[in-house]
């Protein structure tokens, strides 16, 4: 009897133990405060004295009421000290140095220098007003002036959008980027607002004139995405003598919702495509100001990755955009083939989703809908994660638009990684019937032909992480959905563009890392320079890779063309359409064949088809 006693209490304590481990794990992975963690050491000390003097020998269900006392106790401690709301600075300096007040049209404002005082910071700059109320659904408008010297050292709140919580997010930042770190000083959470057009600068802390100005869309499915995110600041392009503009723009059911209601009060008779328009009037501040940071309006380089790249190529086709830039980056993802895979769809597809979502509202017209809290809108279970043909800021299919040559870019810097696909199905099981079943489905009666080229065990798996689902046609249909998803299109907006006689030059990222490797954006803390944020996931040869690729970049904005001195030569799409530069392990940076060439045919004969 004595023995069953000891198990017991050392089973007692070991659970407890363990609770704790829990506990602190799941507070410090939801960033709350210190403050939190001082009220649960407390609780759990008190607890070991309370079972010490208390509450040992008492009966089970004494200690089992002391035990729900205590774990409401933890629930309450982890609700009072959740991380507060708070804008992210614009820099990772304590007490940053301001800069000399630099005049726009808006009104006077000054920002932040960096660490090393060479490059200029300048965060939440509103570029539109504030599309609340009644502006919510409707074109951006012209940003208010304001009086006095505008404060601008810290990001605006991010677009809204559906969020999970930083429990979450910290866990998916791990699984994807490995990029957790034990910090002091992130426990808040960024603030999010439909008010959130807002844009952010680095430039050269020397730049006075004539400078180029590279403008970058963030990704995130039109859905999701932020402006701070460390990935996408410009720190580093800017100490190579450019500027950087970034923006947040409408997201999700606020800024791709469409109604015939909302295009018969537009006086463009617009609706669908608010995001898209957003990014327009982000365009048209750029030229109209960026001249007061030392930047050229007729410099300007467009940029964007993932939805974000599908962004850079409507505005490449919107006459609206027509002369607010001149050259284009597109990174993994666009809307040229005849059919697109994906963030695109149809002004009838957007028009019924926008009546099923009303309906889903309970709200009988736009007056209504207009009076929905923001919490209530993210609820709805429709996507609204594509843009479309609404006769004014894409007035055709994208592909007609570049068959007539009417494009905007004048020169294309392009690409794709290695592995898009593989984080989007983490959770598929993958067999040879599966794959089969999935040929069929994204390619009709073209999927045979797919399945000869891509036999199920043709290529393995060989990216795994703890959440991978796996299965034995898994390696494969990845390496086929990548590249019918994100390849394709830039083998199509490659071949338009250098069909014009313009300067392309299109990449395949392969660089292996312990962060997000070459999956879907694994090359931009590459060719944005923001390595060094995560010292702990790369080497040497990571380094050299980013130096490398942000000279191409960065060439590429000041010239159009990516090549220089001391770089691997980056031959012309145009000299052979069937070659890539590989940007992978340093010392085999080198044109290769594009590894999807025979796929891209079929599915070139399956695009024609949806448009017979």
């Amino acid at each position: 009897m004595k023995k069953e006693k000891k198990k017991i209490k050392v089973f007692y304590w070991i659970f407890l133990a363990f609770t704790a481990i829990i506990f602190f794990a799941f507070i410090e992975l939801s960033k709350n405060t210190l403050f939190g963690w001082t009220l649960a050491l407390a609780a759990f000390a008190g607890y070991v004295i309370l079972e010490v003097k208390v509450l040992a020998g008492r009966k089970f269900l004494v200690r089992l009421g002391a035990w729900l006392g205590f774990f409401a106790l933890l629930a309450a401690i982890s609700f009072i000290s959740a991380p507060p709301f708070k804008n992210v600075p614009a820099v990772d300096v304590k007490n940053p140095e301001s800069t000399s007040v630099v005049s726009i049209s808006q009104g006077d404002l000054t920002g932040v220098y960096n660490e090393d005082k060479t490059v200029e910071v300048y965060a939440g700059i509103p570029y539109a007003k504030p599309p609340v109320g009644e502006l919510r659904w409707k074109e951006p408008q012209q940003p208010e002036k304001w009086s006095g010297v505008k404060k601008c050292d810290k990001f605006a709140a991010r677009s809204a959008q559906p969020d999970n919580g930083e429990f979450y997010n910290t866990v998916a930042g791990i699984i994807g980027y490995n990029n957790f770190k034990i910090s002091l000083n992130d426990n808040y959470r960024e603030p999010m607002s439909e008010d959130s057009l807002y844009l952010n600068i680095w430039k050269p802390a020397d730049a006075d004139e004539n400078t180029p100005v590279l403008v970058f869309i963030h990704g995130g499915s039109l859905t999701t995405g932020n402006t701070s995110f460390s990935e996408y600041r410009g720190e580093d392009l800017a100490r190579r003598g450019i500027i950087v503009v970034n923006f947040a723009y409408r997201l999700g059911v606020f800024g791709y919702y469409a109604n015939e209601d909302l295009a018969a009060e537009s006086p463009n008779g617009t609706t669908g495509n608010y995001g898209l328009l957003d990014q327009i009037q982000a365009l048209k501040w750029v030229k109209q100001n960026i001249y007061a940071f030392g930047g050229d309006p007729e410099k300007v380089t467009l940029a964007g990755e993932s939805a974000g790249s599908s962004s850079v190529n409507a505005l490449c086709v919107s006459p609206l955009a027509k002369g607010l830039f001149r050259y284009a980056i597109g990174e993994s993802s666009g809307i040229t083939p005849k059919t697109p895979f994906h963030t695109f769809r149809k002004y009838d597809d957007a028009i019924k989703t926008g009546k099923q979502i009303m309906a889903e509202m309970k709200c009988s017209d736009i007056a209504d809908m207009r009076k929905l809290d923001t919490a209530a809108l993210l609820k709805t279970q429709y996507a609204n994660d594509s843009m479309t043909v609404d006769s004014y800021a894409i007035t055709e299919q994208p592909y007609l638009t570049y068959e007539k040559k009417k494009n905007n870019e004048k020169a294309l810097l392009n690409g794709f990684n290695s592995h898009e696909a593989n984080v989007f199905n983490f959770f598929q099981k993958v067999d040879k019937a599966d794959y089969s079943k999935a040929m069929n489905e994204m390619f009709g009666e073209y999927g045979k032909e797919v399945e000869a080229l891509y036999p199920y065990n043709k290529i393995p798996l060989d990216y795994e992480y703890p959440v991978e689902a796996g299965g034995e046609a898994k390696g494969t249909y990845d390496a086929v959905l990548g590249a019918a998803w994100f390849a394709y299109s830039h083998y199509t907006w490659s071949n338009y563009v250098a069909d014009e006689g313009l300067p392309v030059y299109e990449y395949y990222f392969t660089k292996d890392n312990r962060s997000l490797r070459a999956n879907h954006a694994g090359e931009m803390p590459y060719a944005y320079g923001n390595l060094w944020r995560h010292t702990w996931l790369y080497e040497a040869g990571d380094y050299k890779l980013s130096d490398i690729m942000q000279s191409y970049w960065v060439n590429f904005v000041k010239t159009g063309n990516p090549n220089g001195e001391g770089l691997p030569e980056w031959k012309e799409f145009s000299e052979n359409t069937e070659q890539v530069l590989e940007l992978g392990e340093i010392g085999d940076i080198k044109m290769i064949a594009n590894p999807y060439n025979d796929l891209y045919k079929v599915i070139d004969k399956y695009q024609n088809s949806t448009v017979k």
